[in-house]
């Protein structure tokens, strides 16, 4: 699915950046146009990526903070220069246009809901929020923001894909290598699902489509992505397991947005040599997600790849219950009752309904 990537914030900036690496080195050729928006002249520098610095009059390259709502801001002053820069990569072979941002920090958590609202209002193609979550350790105010700017984020994005900070980082892991690990991650799943809209290396018996892609998250609200991979021998039959298997711990351990156990619509893709993919084992596994997941509408298919791995790569559309977003919404909740206290002297609260009823 030819994409453009847009990143807003740091977070956002550098998971184009990784995104973009992937899909280089791997020869996909799905990354049609990138770029980075960031009110910290700083991050900007570092990113090897087309860049736009936003807010200069208001905070002078510095950042905005942590304060989304100065991120909102900066982007809507800016709106112009950045519209300008997009313009030149949503080219008449786009099929979506992908906004990254961490949803706890200023810049991204301000400014990708109002830049993806703009980018909708003037794109016919689908525009889609990745999101990522912040971990638990993060800090009130990042809750407060991701809670803020996720509702918003979900409803005005055709689907939004999370990833939880704390989904893959390992215990004991500093903050810098967590995010680098967890960056690398992401640009694997991403990099794969658009890479298998484009059809893939070789003839696969039913090879995945952007269509496939489109319609899985043309429910909108929240979706995640789950992959796991496994190394496999040349003969298809042997591989039934194989492919089931890595099937189920993609989904039961390998989710960006784990403890999901309902979604409306499912998208299995089974990537590998296509001498190796074993159609009863893509079967056995598309019947295994619709039984886990209480939907008939999960789609599967071939991502035909030159690997000695198999991997089952499953996108949840408009998923409709998940312990761990749950859990999310409640500790930002929490956090903006105790920002609510602290400022209510202001009168400048944050009422719990922006936060509310995101499923």
């Amino acid at each position: 699915m030819q994409s453009v990537l847009i990143g807003v914030g740091q977070a956002g900036g550098k998971i184009v950046d990784a995104l973009s690496d992937f899909d280089a080195r791997n020869g996909f050729g799905a990354v049609s146009g990138t770029l980075a928006v960031n009110s910290a002249r700083s991050d900007l520098q570092s990113l090897p990526l087309d860049t736009v610095l936003i807010g200069a009059a208001e905070v002078n390259g510095h950042g905005v903070g942590g304060d989304n709502e100065l991120g909102t801001k900066v982007i809507r002053d800016d709106l112009q220069e950045v519209m300008g820069a997009i313009d030149g990569r949503v080219t008449a072979q786009a099929e979506a246009i992908v906004v990254v941002a961490g949803l706890g920090g200023g810049t991204g958590s301000g400014g990708a809901p109002y830049l993806v609202k703009e980018l909708k209002r003037i794109y016919d193609i689908p525009v889609y929020g990745l999101g990522v979550l912040p971990g638990r350790d993060e800090g009130a105010l990042y809750q407060v923001n991701a809670g803020r700017s996720l509702k918003t984020l979900t409803r005005e994005a055709d689907a939004t894909i999370l990833v939880d900070n704390d989904a893959w980082r390992s215990a004991g892991e500093s903050l810098e290598s967590g995010y680098e690990t967890i960056n690398q991650r992401i640009a694997r799943r991403i990099g794969l699902l658009l890479a298998a809209g484009e059809g893939g290396e070789g003839v696969g018996e039913s090879v995945v489509d952007s269509s496939e892609v489109i319609n899985t998250l043309r429910g909108g609200g929240v979706a995640t992505l789950g992959y796991t991979s496994a190394t496999v021998g040349a003969d298809p039959e042997s591989t039934v397991n194989v492919v089931t298997n890595t099937t189920r711990r993609a989904v039961r351990s390998g989710l960006s947005l784990p403890d999901t156990t309902s979604a409306e619509r499912g998208l299995l893709v089974v990537a590998g040599r296509p001498e190796t993919i074993s159609r009863k084992g893509v079967e056995h596994a598309r019947s295994w997600l619709e039984t886990e997941l209480d939907t008939m509408e999960v789609r599967g298919g071939d991502f035909p790849r030159q690997s000695d791995q198999l991997a089952s790569l499953v996108l949840l559309g408009s998923v409709a219950d998940s312990d761990r977003l749950d859990g999310f919404l409640d500790r930002a909740r929490q956090a903006a009752r105790e920002e609510e206290q602290a400022e209510e002297n202001e009168g400048t609260t944050l009422q719990d309904d922006r936060i509310d009823g995101l499923l």
